[in-house]
C-alpha cells in the first residue's frame, strides 16, 4: 500500500532531510514539503493525505495548533527538538515522536508504526489483513516483508535475525524495537530472544512451541501473555 504524504517543517535543513528519508521509502508518495502550517493547510484541503510529518514550534501555528484545526487529520509523526511536548502528542494519537536530530533508522521504525498501524484496521470479517508489510534495514539496503511471510525471529544483543518462509534477514536493531513494530493481534513475544507469529505456529507444548522444523522456548516471564495470545485467536 502506497501512502502519501506531506512534511511540514520550517527549518530549511530539517525539511530537505526528511525529504531525502521519505524519497528513500518506496511505500512514501510525497504530494508536498511545505515550509508552514498554512501551505500545509491548502495541500490537505486539495489533496488526501494519509500521513503528516509535523514540526511543532513553527513561527505562524505550532504543529499542535495546525492538528487540533484540521476537521479531518491523517496520521501524524511530529518532528520536534522538543520533548515536552510527547505527552500531547499521545493524547492527540500521533503515531510517533521524532526528536531531532533524527536519524534514518529511527525515521524508518516510524514509518512501519504507519505500516502497522494501517494493517491492523480490520477487514469485512473483522480480522487484520494480511497483505500489509514492513521494512527493515539489511546492511545498506532497506527490505520489504510481507507481515504474512514472517515465521518468528531471534533476537542477539543488537541484531535480529527475521525468519520467514523464504529466506532469513539480519538487521541492526534490538528485538524491543522490532516487537514495538509489529502488530500484537498477529505477533507475540515468548522469550528474550524470540518474537512468533501466531499464525505461523503448527502446534504448542508445554514449554516450547512448534514453527515448521523449528521448536522455540517459552519463557516463563512470557507464559500469561502468551497464553492470553493464543486464547484471543481461540475466540476469533
Amino acid at each position: 500500500m502506497s501512502l502519501s504524504c506531506i512534511i511540514v517543517e520550517d527549518e530549511p535543513l530539517a525539511r530537505n532531510l526528511l525529504t531525502d528519508y521519505v524519497k528513500k521509502i518506496p511505500s512514501l508518495n510525497l504530494v508536498a514539503a511545505c515550509s508552514g502550517p498554512m501551505e500545509a493547510m491548502e495541500i490537505l484541503k486539495s489533496h488526501s493525505i494519509d500521513l503528516m510529518f509535523l514540526d511543532i514550534q513553527m513561527p505562524e501555528l505550532t504543529g499542535i495548533g495546525l492538528l487540533k484545526a484540521l476537521p479531518n487529520k491523517p496520521m501524524v509523526i511530529f518532528t520536534t527538538a522538543y520533548s515536552e511536548y510527547a505527552l500531547q502528542g499521545y493524547e492527540l494519537d500521533v503515531v510517533d515522536y521524532l526528536l531531532k536530530p533524527i536519524t534514518f533508522e529511527r525515521f524508518l521504525r516510524a514509518v512501519n508504526k504507519v505500516q502497522v498501524r494501517t494493517s491492523a484496521k480490520p477487514g469485512p470479517s473483522g480480522i487484520a489483513p494480511t497483505d500489509e508489510f514492513i521494512f527493515v534495514k539489511d546492511g545498506t539496503k532497506l527490505v520489504k516483508i510481507m507481515l504474512n511471510d514472517i515465521l518468528y525471529i531471534e533476537g542477539l544483543k543488537d541484531y535480529v535475525t527475521i525468519f520467514t518462509k523464504t529466506q532469513k534477514i539480519v538487521s541492526l536493531q534490538r528485538l524491543k524495537t522490532m516487537e514495538e513494530q509489529l502488530p500484537e493481534s498477529l505477533f507475540v513475544r515468548v522469550h528474550n530472544s524470540y518474537i512468533v507469529s501466531l499464525r505461523a505456529i503448527t502446534s504448542v507444548h508445554k514449554n516450547e512451541v512448534e514453527i515448521g522444523t523449528a521448536f522455540l522456548p517459552v519463557g516463563e516471564t512470557f507464559k500469561k501473555s502468551f497464553k492470553e495470545a493464543i486464547e484471543r485467536r481461540q475466540v476469533e
